[in-house]
Parts: C-alpha cells; structure tokens; sequence
C-alpha cells in the first residue's frame, strides 16, 4: 500500500467510526452532536467512497429544520453530559432539540457539488428534495440577517461564524454584558489543552449572548437587530454569497424559475453591498461591528473568501495576492486564520493563528476559481502535507504543522479525502 492509501483508508475509518447512524459527529470525545457545516463538508468525504452516506447526512441535518426556515448550528440527536452548553441551556423547546444560532450556509453549495456529480437518477431526486430546504434557509438569512438589504449577513454568536475565538470578535463582545452569566462547568478543557482553546472571559461573553437569545425566545428578529452582539462578518457573507450562486445553479436545473430570478437579484444585491466590508487601510475584506460600524482591520483567512465568493475586483485581486505572498514568507504552512504579522497571532489557539483544512479548501477552490492556480495548488498540498506529518487533526499550527484541537477529526478526513489528499490526475477528472 502507498502512504496516500494508507491515509485513504484511516481517512474512511474516521468517518465511519464518527458514524452515529445518519449523522457524523465532528470528533467523539469533544463534540458528540451533528454541526451544521461540518457535515456538508463530511458529505463530500463520504461522496468519495459512499455516495448514498453522503446524501443522508445532509438529509438528516434538514431534518431538524425550523418551520421558519432556521437551520440550526447544533442538532442534539441524543443527550450527552459531556458537552456544554447542552440543550438545557439553549432551552429552544422544539420537537428535535436544537441549539439557537445558525453557522456558515455551505450546504447548497454541497448539494450542488452532489447534484452535478450524480451517478443516478435517485441521487438528482434527492437533490429535488432538499431544494425547497436549502431555498428557505437561504430566504431566512435575507429576512432576518440582512437588516439592511445589502446582501450581508449579521452574525449574532461568535460561534456562528464557526470561527469561534477570531480576534475579529474581540471589540464587539467586550461590549457584551456577563455580570448575569450563570454558573457553568467547561467541558471542551477536561478533553483539550486550554492552551489551545477559547479562554474563560471567551466563554462568559459567549454564554451571555446565548442566555439573551434564549430569554427573547429566540426572537431570531430581534436578536439581530437588538442584540448585544451583531457583526457582518466576511466568512458568513462571502460563503452565503457562493451558496446562493450554487443555489441558483440548482434552480436553473430544477426548474424553480422564480426562485431562479430571485436569487439573480439577491446576489446582484450582495456583490454591491459587500463593498461595505472592505477595508482601505489593510487592503482586504475585514467583519465589521454592526452597532460601532467599525472595521476589524484584521486580515484573517476569511478575507481571502472574497475569491470564492466571485466578488474580487482587479485592483482588489493585486492587494489580497501581495498578502497571501506576505504570509507565505512568514509561515511554513498556508492559511492561518489570523495574520501572522498582528500582535493578537497565536499559532495553537483556535481561530487566533491555527490552519483548518475546511477554510483552506474553501480558499483553495476560489483562488483557483478566479485562475489563480499557483496559489490553489499552494494551500492544497500545505493542507496535504500537514495531515500526512500529523494526522487528522481539528487544526494545525502554521508554523510547525502540530495537530491542535481534537485528533481523528471528521471534516479534516473529509476534505483529506474530497480535495487535500487527491492527485492532479484525480482533479482533472
């Protein structure tokens, strides 16, 4: 056996053994549920050696859809004492226990990947019916994320962004009010170094916006415009912007001729209104708070989305190409989630330095997208390279290529298996 197909087979290994009968969870020990964008991503590792898994776990995840059009960032399939803040806390009260914010939209882009790569005609029947899903989530974020119809989206949560401890958040949730957090026990610290993990400041801003949401009742309008945490924020933005052209794909090949002329507009709508998130002094796309109208100024890996999203303009495209040259002399391993040049860099925490194999595949595909395959094929073997050296980790450091967060992690080996660990031969095809 070659080394690629030994990390073929360990890759499907911790999809199956992450397997809970319908849905993947993203690790066993720290986050025994179903995430919502760590299983669109798991699909498309399960595409590549059981394309009827791969469909069930999108099915699954829209199976605990709010009559609204909600799609929540957590499913609570079954209890587990082990994980905080449970179902208990969010107290969202619906037949499926589900946590009260959402995460990044990237399951119809998903679903179109599946619909197009199609084996049979079964699978374009599944695609039909998840359409009517991925089309109400996506009429939720214009109607209750995008407060003021530029085509941006609100976050509420940091976890929301999935980008969860992003000095992006620093400024907006020091704002936020804890003297009302009620007492809690961490569990992520008794399975992970806390070194590596979000600090307890982190978690009481954090469980503070959950409590508000919960005591409005999950008030999803409200909360976005009266809450105490509100940021358009450029990962939600640049991937909802992708999604809806996905989505538009899917409606044009389904026949959803209205819905197609909807979105048309909507993403017209967006690529105007997303200027509003570019920031002149550092040259890239940075969140800004939606209460202050502050920029971040914080270059991060999700300024480099606006390639996937299609919204890069010429002069734009020189500025983010001289950072992501820049970053590359400073690193030894593309893309960290925060500039390596600004003082908040850590290079284990989370989301304040470490690599994650999903936001390099989401950058991945648009740099080579937008033609930029040098640079494609750049983050594609760094992300190769720092599974094949270290396993298949939450995260890596930039610097040295150590594992960080949890080990044998579903969306890793998915996107080992979909993108990182496939030859040039393999992507032609």
């Amino acid at each position: 056996m070659t080394d690629r197909s030994i990390l073929d087979r360990a890759a499907q290994d911790i999809l199956q053994a992450n397997d809970r009968g319908g849905y993947t969870v993203p690790n066993g020990q720290v986050y025994p549920f179903q995430w919502n964008w760590d299983s669109a991503f798991t699909a498309l590792g399960f595409a590549t050696f059981d394309r009827d898994r791969a469909w069930t776990e999108i099915e699954t995840l829209f199976s605990a859809q709010w009559d609204d059009g909600f799609m929540a960032h957590i499913v609570f399939w079954r209890d587990d004492e082990g994980y905080f803040p449970g179902p208990g806390v969010w107290g969202t009260n619906k037949k499926i226990a589900t946590s009260g914010i959402t995460q990044p939209p990237v399951a119809a882009s998903v679903v179109r990947w599946l619909y197009e790569s199609a084996v049979t005609e079964d699978e374009k029947a599944r695609a039909a019916a998840l359409y009517p899903k991925l089309a109400a989530w996506h009429d939720w974020f214009e109607d209750v994320r995008d407060p003021d119809n530029k085509g941006l989206v609100v976050s509420v949560h940091p976890w929301e962004s999935g980008r969860d401890n992003s000095p992006e958040w620093d400024e907006p949730a020091a704002a936020v009010d804890i003297s009302g957090v009620e007492p809690y026990v961490r569990r992520d610290t008794s399975h992970l170094d806390a070194s590596m993990r979000p600090t307890k400041l982190d978690y009481d801003r954090y469980l503070a916006m959950v409590q508000y949401g919960r005591d409005c009742g999950w008030d999803h309008k409200k909360i976005a415009t009266e809450g105490p945490f509100r940021v358009v924020d450029v990962s939600m933005t640049m991937i909802l912007i992708r999604a809806n052209r996905d989505l538009l794909a899917l409606a044009e090949a389904l026949g959803h001729d209205a819905d197609a002329e909807k979105l048309r507009a909507r993403i017209a709508n967006a690529e105007k209104g997303v200027a509003w998130l570019w920031n002149d002094e550092v040259g890239a796309y940075c969140s800004r708070d939606m209460i202050t109208g502050k920029s971040s100024g914080m270059i991060t890996s999700a300024s480099f989305l606006g390639f996937y999203a299609g919204v890069v303009s010429t002069s734009q495209r020189s500025l983010l190409i001289g950072h992501l040259e820049r970053i590359g002399r400073k690193i030894s391993y593309m893309v960290p989630s925060l500039d390596p040049d600004h003082k908040e860099f850590d290079p284990i925490r989370y989301w304040r330095g470490p690599c994650w194999a999903v936001v390099n595949f989401l950058v991945a595909t648009g740099l080579a997208n937008e033609g930029l395959n040098d640079w494609a094929e750049r983050v594609r073997l760094d992300t190769g390279a720092l599974i094949e050296k270290t396993g298949f980790y939450e995260a890596f450091c930039p610097v040295t290529g150590r594992g960080t967060g949890g080990g044998d992690f579903t969306w890793t080996a998915a996107m080992w298996l979909h993108w990182a660990g496939r030859t040039g031969a393999d992507q032609a095809q």
